[in-house]
């Protein structure tokens, strides 16, 4: 409010004598704004609104959407930068995010710390999704139709980190057959879809498991000897399919295709085997076809 001082004026003679009172400390206080509430004014800033938030937490949410993506196409665990770069996001972003991610699980950094793999937590939501019931209904068709082609058992796994999982079987109706469940996990070394599963790993991420893994013998055929098992992926490679012959389970024979989907990866595998009591080695390439036809009809259901 604008404040008026009056004038005092007072006659002496012929001169008209004017004179401006004194203004009280306390007035002057009270117009004049204190330094401490003016730098409060300054640095004030109205709270976010509710759609500032939600846009905010949208973003976020959609950047650990995008890392977890590339994350997950990656074959290897992924540098940070290489992320960044991939997703033209500024490093300090997708840094924070994936140590948000990693405390969760669903990503894990590799032993030298020098990148991000898939976590325990991805690969659980990953199983899960393809266990939906609509998918696994029409896998599981699949794989009974092809059960009633070779006449034996015949089942879908994915690569789990150094092992193999079983995501659906279907088993053939002989007295005589081995019974693995759902969720049941075996070697990667001396099965069929692990070695495949090895073979299409880059070479030095294979390196670095056959380093680490234990070549544990389970049978008299069971390769353990690093180099010859090295020769036998390579083979595999150029073959792209794989054979366990008696190498996990003595009197027990199996042959394995890669289901790839559109960009040529390996998401699964396809397997069939059967007790040699029944079928001979010689006679296991003639599951090759079937099993093939078959791999392409479930690249669209993962």
């Amino acid at each position: 409010m604008e404040q008026f001082v009056p004038i005092l004026e007072r006659a002496q003679g012929n001169k008209v004598e004017r004179s401006v009172p004194k203004i009280k400390k306390n007035l002057v206080k009270r117009i004049t704004p204190s330094r401490r509430t003016a730098t409060k004014a300054v640095v004030h800033q109205s709270p976010e609104s509710e759609f500032q938030q939600d846009s905010r937490q949208q973003s976020t949410a959609r950047r650990s959407l995008d890392v977890l993506k590339f994350i997950a196409r990656a074959s290897s665990p992924v540098a940070l930068a290489d992320i960044a770069d991939g997703l033209q996001l500024p490093k300090t972003t997708v840094h924070r995010l994936c140590l948000q991610l990693t405390a969760q699980q669903f990503l894990t950094q590799s032993v030298n710390a020098k990148g991000f793999g898939v976590g325990r937590e991805l690969r659980t939501l990953a199983l899960n999704t393809l266990n939906n019931d609509t998918l696994r209904s029409l896998r599981h068709q699949a794989l009974a139709q092809l059960v009633g082609e070779v006449g034996e058992t015949c089942n879908l796994t994915i690569l789990d980190g150094t092992e193999v999982l079983y995501l659906d079987r279907v088993e053939a109706r002989w007295p005589l057959r081995l019974t693995l469940e759902i969720g049941s996990r075996v070697p990667l070394h001396c099965t069929a879809s692990g070695k495949l599963f090895l073979s299409q790993l880059d070479t030095g991420d294979r390196k670095k498991i056959l380093d680490h893994l234990k070549l544990e013998k389970f049978t008299a055929n069971t390769i353990t000897n690093k180099e010859k098992l090295e020769k036998v992926i390579t083979d595999i490679q150029r073959k792209d399919f794989s054979i366990d012959a008696e190498e996990f389970i003595p009197g027990l024979i199996a042959l394995a295709v890669p289901i790839k989907n559109e960009d040529n990866k390996v998401i699964a595998a396809l397997a069939v085997h059967a007790p040699t009591s029944r079928v001979p080695l010689s006679r296991i390439m003639e599951w090759l076809p079937p099993l093939k036809k078959t791999a392409k009809k479930l690249t669209s259901l993962l």
